[in-house]
């Protein structure tokens, strides 16, 4: 069994409720709820809507987030919009991205 399996949750999808998973997962759905991770790596694609927080190991956002994000690191893509608090020790930004909140960096 490979260790670097990437879970999807294609656009579509709604879940009202907290995800935890290992691993990797690539969201491009609506979530309502806590999005989980001691280690793994999150990937909020374009079509994603999230609502809750997010605590992962490693988080890519090129959604919607409306929620704080909690990460080792962090890396926002020019389409992404988070509306919450950023903590993490790596953030990295592309021109375009929106942040309403505040960045914990460190």
């Amino acid at each position: 069994m490979s260790n670097n399996t990437t879970n999807v949750l294609a656009s579509g999808i709604e879940i009202i409720g907290s995800i935890r998973f290992q691993n990797d997962m690539h969201i491009d759905g609506k979530i309502d709820g806590e999005i989980l991770s001691d280690t793994g790596k999150v990937t909020i694609g374009e079509q994603a809507d999230i609502k809750g927080d997010i605590k992962a190991g490693s988080v890519h956002v090129y959604g919607h987030v409306t929620g704080n994000i909690k990460s080792s690191r962090c890396h926002l893509n020019e389409h992404a919009v988070i509306k919450g608090d950023i903590t993490t020790s790596v953030l990295s930004m592309e021109e375009g991205a929106h942040l309403s909140g505040r960045a914990e960096i460190g």
